[in-house]
């Protein structure tokens, strides 16, 4: 593939694929997280448990949005300030006086790349999160009721 004159075609669907499977292989643990922590506590614990899962997965989840969106975006700002060439410190640069990268601003791409899916997924994900939370919650609030009056399996007061 490197070859210029070489005849090989790059197989697209093969990465896709590789990726895709991947990518659904590993949700699977953070997902059951997601649904089986309301399931779990109210099964064991009761309702109240589920009241103060609830709120403590929202704080918790608003806390950890906001600071990826921060840290997303200082990394996208890091990275468009170095290659402005904005500071008095050479070391700041994109190029060196030979016109090469600087070590500085590579780092400064890689951040940015870590730092673009951290803004600009960080949100809407941890929003569906905290909204299935929430919904499975009240769909199966009638089954944890019906345990032991809403006191769970243990039988908490």
């Amino acid at each position: 593939l490197l070859d210029p004159n070489s005849d090989s075609v790059p197989d697209y669907d093969a990465c896709i694929r590789i990726s895709t499977v991947a990518s659904l292989r590993e949700m699977i643990a953070p997902a059951a997280l997601v649904m089986l922590s309301p399931l779990i506590a109210g099964t064991l614990f009761g309702v109240k448990a589920v009241f103060g899962l609830l709120p403590g997965a929202l704080v918790c989840a608003v806390q950890l949005a906001v600071s990826m969106s921060n840290s997303g975006g200082a990394w996208d700002n890091c990275k468009k300030y170095i290659a402005a060439g904005l500071d008095a410190d050479t070391e700041l640069r994109k190029k060196d006086a030979q016109g090469r990268s600087t070590p500085v601003h590579d780092a400064a791409v890689t951040g940015d790349t870590i730092g673009d899916p951290f803004k600009d997924t960080s949100g809407p994900a941890l929003n569906i999160l905290m909204k299935l939370s929430a919904i499975l919650s009240l769909v199966f609030a009638p089954y944890f009721l019906a345990i032991n009056s809403g006191r769970g399996l243990f039988n908490i007061h």
